[in-house]
């Protein structure tokens, strides 16, 4: 994959978001639980520093902040949207977006995968899933 990598940096601001709590019902997650979580993940900003493949993602809601870092093609460890640590997996399934397979490291319940692909109008999409619950979220560069 020579071809051109697109580019992931910037501070990015959430623009629109469908399903999130729908998501954290489909995993379990407690309504006290989901209601905090939906609460603080209205508005998160989101930094994103790239260097070839190995990308930097920070993001901060008024509740908590998350950080993770990851090369393309490396599996890695992270924590699903609900807190569970799981083993994630990224790779390009195309030149503008990143497709990541979770394995949870204990238990059995829904597999979670999340992708991210840059728009060819500069929004960036984050899509989440939990069996069969698919959460959208679309960003835009500050």
């Amino acid at each position: 994959m020579e071809s051109q990598i697109v580019d992931f940096s910037g501070t990015w601001k959430m623009k629109s978001s469908e399903n999130f709590e729908e998501l954290l019902k489909a995993l379990g997650v407690n309504v006290f639980l989901r209601k905090i979580a939906v609460a603080a993940a209205s508005r998160p900003m989101v930094e994103i520093t790239q260097q070839g493949e190995t990308l930097s993602i920070q993001t901060s809601t008024s509740v908590r902040t998350t950080h993770v870092s990851f090369t393309v093609g490396q599996s890695f460890n992270e924590t699903t949207v609900d807190g569970r640590p799981c083993t994630s997996f990224p790779k390009w399934e195309t030149d503008r977006k990143i497709t990541c397979e979770q394995t949870l490291q204990k238990g059995e319940q829904l597999q979670t995968s999340w992708t991210r692909e840059l728009t060819s109008d500069g929004e960036l999409i984050l899509t989440m899933s939990a069996g069969d619950v698919v959460c959208v979220r679309v960003y835009v560069r500050e």
